[in-house]
């Protein structure tokens, strides 16, 4: 057991699994929520150890939507040298608003890359990080032990990589391998052939269709948050999108085959897990 006390904000799914796995790794976890039900569940069903009166913590990890987490780390008091870790899924946003300003914290800027398409802190659970990847972003400005404790704290919790780069890169690359991936989900279940397709169904019909339900509150902020990154994203979609269909439509094989073929060696070719210089990756486990 460690004598480190840590408090996560926000007890949702994320933030719910968090203080689970943080009180597997035998921290004392304590929590705050804008909504005392949820603080209330975390306590009856021992998923915290303390309801968070103040923020005189060693490290806080704010798990909340990214305009609500700026708000908060502008209007908290933190304990003075302490961690503040924001497990957002953008980050350009939170890193250009700790440092808008002078700050007694040190920040650390996570990216737990796991989650289900339910939410609330009553689908929290302990393995939901397990071999899963982190991504910690950091710039020159980042306190070079809070990097430290921040690393150790990601394999204690359970994850299997970890990856480090910075935060432009980070909604760079979050805007395809997640934004992107949540917007087509969606767009594809618009179809009106999806009326009555039970049962001509398999797995890959699931696979498209998993997160298509998720809260369009939560990830509409995301996708305006990094507009940008995801615009972009959608045109280099739209645009093979359409070659594939003029293929189809012109009954020309030879462009198709050229076009499927030009497809997956595109994806045999990016299996190796990072090219870009920007990116560290680590094996934890």
């Amino acid at each position: 057991m460690t004598d480190m006390k840590i408090c996560v904000a926000g007890l949702g799914i994320i933030g719910g699994s968090l203080c689970m796995a943080l009180k597997r790794a035998g921290y004392t976890v304590a929590g705050w929520n804008r909504s005392e039900k949820a603080v209330k569940y975390a306590l009856e069903n021992g998923i915290i150890d303390e309801r968070a009166e103040n923020f005189d913590y060693g490290v806080v990890f704010v798990a909340l939507p990214p305009t609500a987490a700026v708000r908060f780390i502008d209007t908290q008091v933190f304990k003075d040298g302490c961690v503040v870790a924001d497990i957002c899924g953008v980050k350009k946003l939170i890193e250009d608003a700790v440092y808008s300003k002078p700050r007694m914290f040190n920040y650390v800027g996570c990216h737990p890359m796991a989650g289900k398409e339910v939410s609330g802190i009553e689908n929290a659970c302990v393995d939901l990080f397990d071999d899963a990847n982190m991504v910690i972003t950091h710039s020159d400005r980042t306190d070079v032990p809070s990097l430290e404790l921040m690393r150790r704290l990601t394999a204690e919790i359970g994850f299997k990589y970890l990856v480090e780069c910075s935060a432009e890169t980070h909604d760079k690359k979050i805007a395809y391998t997640s934004q992107l991936a949540h917007i087509v989900s969606n767009a594809y279940v618009k179809n009106g052939e999806i009326d009555g397709c039970l049962g001509f169904t398999g797995g890959s019909f699931q696979d498209m269709t998993r997160i298509a339900g998720v809260d369009e509150d939560v990830w509409s902020e995301l996708y305006l948050e990094n507009a940008r990154n995801l615009s972009d994203n959608i045109e280099a979609l739209t645009t093979a999108l359409s070659e594939l269909k003029a293929a189809i439509d012109n009954g020309d094989r030879q462009q198709l085959v050229r076009l499927l073929q030009s497809g997956r060696q595109r994806f045999e070719s990016c299996k190796n897990f990072v090219t870009d210089t920007d990116i560290c990756v680590k094996k934890l486990k």
